[in-house]
């Protein structure tokens, strides 16, 4: 059994990462963030008396059901409002940073040029471009299994669905990317 301390550890080492990975979900800061608070509350009333070992699977299945019910809330709002531009906040304030800083980079290799670091980051906005027009389950299933590095297996179980349909959502996202980033020049 999780103790509080355990838990507390747990939902700091995830809570970055889940904000990030909502915020390409919703694309709506605010609401990233609420899903994300949501989900370790959720986490932490329901399921905090359970084995460390099983709260990185439970808290992703939370955050991807908290994901599906802003969805359906939002459209069933949109279906209610006949004025819909009034009530939606989608619009983007500011950018969202694809990898964060990356200052763990930085620090590790020592100092960059100014130029090795402007290519960087419009490579990475670029990247996080492609990611954004991603249809739905095939980011959900790209993110999870290489940025959350989950195995097939956990990524189905967060997603509710089976194997195959992972590695073929996986497939399909890495494949339009690939095209789509070396229509570009990126490689990757």
């Amino acid at each position: 059994m999780a103790t509080e301390q355990e838990l507390s550890d747990f939902l700091k080492s995830v809570e970055k990462r889940a904000f990030k990975r909502s915020m390409y979900h919703v694309r709506d800061e605010d609401a990233a963030l609420d899903i994300v608070q949501d989900s370790m509350m959720k986490l932490a009333q329901h399921y905090g008396d359970k084995p460390v070992g099983e709260l990185p699977m439970l808290f992703q299945r939370i955050l991807s059901n908290a994901t599906l019910d802003w969805f359906r809330r939002r459209k069933t709002r949109n279906a209610l409002f006949t004025n819909i531009n009034d009530f939606d906040s989608s619009g983007e304030e500011g950018e969202f940073d694809f990898l964060g800083t990356l200052e763990s980079l930085v620090d590790s290799e020592g100092t960059e040029s100014a130029q090795d670091a402007t290519e960087r980051a419009q490579i990475m906005h670029e990247i996080e471009l492609h990611i954004e027009a991603l249809p739905g389950r095939q980011r959900e299933a790209f993110l999870m299994r290489y940025w959350e590095e989950m195995d097939v297996a956990e990524t189905a179980a967060a997603m509710g669905c089976s194997e195959g349909s992972v590695k073929t959502h996986c497939s399909r996202a890495v494949h339009a990317l690939s095209k789509s980033l070396g229509a570009k020049g990126i490689k990757l």
